[in-house]
């Protein structure tokens, strides 16, 4: 698996499609509290990087879930799109929407201080704790 590549994908109802030109393809959780909230269990995505194409923009709906972020569905059919840091334009994909499926690896896990007992997945992946995901990554 090349650490960068072009992916394509879409939405349930195919209303709204992206693509990214450089997306690594190693996939994380998140199971921080928002997540799991937005998508009932944790959120798995890849990171598109800044360089993407949205068709369909008419059916995003975007909300500010934090000053420096927001999160992507599909007006039509709901289906979470990705993640946005909004100061560095990049966008955090949701791994089920992508085309590439056969080309992904589930590598880390963030905040995994917060994971609830109930599941847990048997990837050997690198995990991060909510203070080490803030002390690496806030603005």
């Amino acid at each position: 698996m090349s650490e960068k590549q072009a992916v394509s994908g879409s939405c349930l109802c195919g209303k709204v499609t992206i693509e990214a030109k450089a997306a690594d393809l190693h996939v994380g959780a998140c199971h921080c509290g928002m997540c799991r909230k937005w998508g009932g269990g944790p959120f798995l995505a890849v990171d598109g990087g800044a360089e993407i194409t949205i068709n369909g923009e008419e059916f995003v709906s975007r909300y500010a879930s934090s000053e420096w972020a927001e999160r992507a569905f599909c007006k039509e059919c709901g289906t979470h799109l990705f993640y946005l840091f909004k100061e560095k334009n990049q966008h955090i994909i949701t791994a089920g929407i992508l085309d590439q499926q056969d080309k992904m690896k589930m590598d880390h896990q963030i905040f995994i201080d917060k994971k609830p007992e109930y599941y847990a997945f048997s990837n050997d992946t690198q995990n991060m704790t909510e203070a080490e995901v803030f002390a690496q990554f806030a603005p």
